[in-house]
């Protein structure tokens, strides 16, 4: 499940102790640091490599840990995930698609330390709930849109992981009207619609010349017609799944982050228009669905709070 070899950290004895936080995303590597409240600082970045990719994310960590004894680790991880056995299987990571035992890499790497590992969804969903939109709720649902789309459930005070970790992956519930294929062998996943790389790829299959998600937001807000198709795309599908997951778990708040999720009013109307319009049941009528006000790095700094073993129960 990797090489492991020239990564390892031991401690001197005596020395300074450090808690981590890792966030592993479908494009890049976040590592931080954690203080006792569960802030995270001294943030590095790395982007995902197409090879020796337990390289680049161990490496990072070894960086940001520099030498210090490493007591704790809090992992947030796009999904699949399998948390009892500590793999992920990031779907958009190819080399770890099979699985990737990342809680015994990391173990490995800071013997002694305790290493907690989520979806990266779960991730954003202790992050709202500690310091965020969700902060006074006991119910409440979080997205991620930015590469891929993930998500985190908030239920009775806590965070709902599910069976095997995955709980709240909304982006891979089918929205009715597109049938997409998705790198998970499903059709028509939210995250085949709506995410920052799939709406990239279907403007540029429209004609569109740019490459990235920031220049697709960009020209939707000047403007441009293939540009401004595909973010109203992507908010729609948005605003149904999110009034479909609204019904499915009771909840009546939506908070919604990640880099893609900034792409302004071009997704953010047909987004709302959509979750209105399919929010029917009595229960829903009142649906919220809010930007997160957490800074970049939400999912980062859930996996600090993790790494802090804070809880997050009302």
């Amino acid at each position: 499940m990797g090489d492991n070899r020239g990564l390892r950290i031991r401690s001197s004895g005596g020395g300074a102790v450090a808690v981590l936080a890792l966030d592993i995303g479908a494009t890049k590597f976040a590592a931080g640091l954690v203080d006792a409240a569960g802030r995270v600082s001294a943030v590095r970045r790395v982007p995902v490599p197409d090879r020796d990719v337990w390289q680049a994310c161990g490496g990072l960590l070894r960086e940001v840990a520099a030498g210090a004894a490493v007591t704790a680790v809090g992992i947030g991880s796009a999904g699949p995930v399998d948390v009892p056995s500590g793999i992920t299987r990031a779907l958009n990571i190819p080399q770890w698609r099979d699985g990737f035992a990342i809680v015994a890499a990391v173990g490995a790497l800071f013997p002694g330390a305790v290493v907690r590992f989520a979806l990266d969804g779960a991730c954003l969903a202790l992050a709202e709930h500690y310091s965020g939109a969700l902060r006074g709720l006991r119910n409440g649902l979080a997205i991620t849109v930015s590469s891929g789309i993930g998500g985190g459930i908030l239920v009775d005070g806590r965070v709902s992981t599910g069976r095997t970790g995955n709980a709240g992956h909304i982006g891979h519930i089918v929205v009715p009207g597109w049938d997409v294929p998705c790198a998970c062998g499903g059709f028509g996943c939210l995250e085949a619609v709506a995410s920052g790389m799939s709406s990239v790829r279907w403007a540029r299959a429209q004609g569109w010349a740019g490459d990235t998600g920031v220049e697709l937001a960009r020209d939707a807000r000047a403007g441009e017609t293939i540009a401004l198709a595909a973010l109203e795309r992507a908010g729609t599908a948005l605003g149904i799944a999110v009034s479909s997951a609204a019904a499915l778990l009771d909840v009546d708040t939506v908070v919604v982050g990640g880099g893609f999720a900034d792409s302004g009013e071009p997704l953010w109307a047909p987004l709302r228009a959509a979750a209105a319009r399919h929010a029917g049941l009595g229960f829903i009528r009142e649906l919220r669905v809010e930007r997160s006000g957490l800074a970049e790095g939400a999912t980062l700094r859930g996996a600090a709070i993790l790494a802090a073993g804070l809880s997050v129960q009302a």
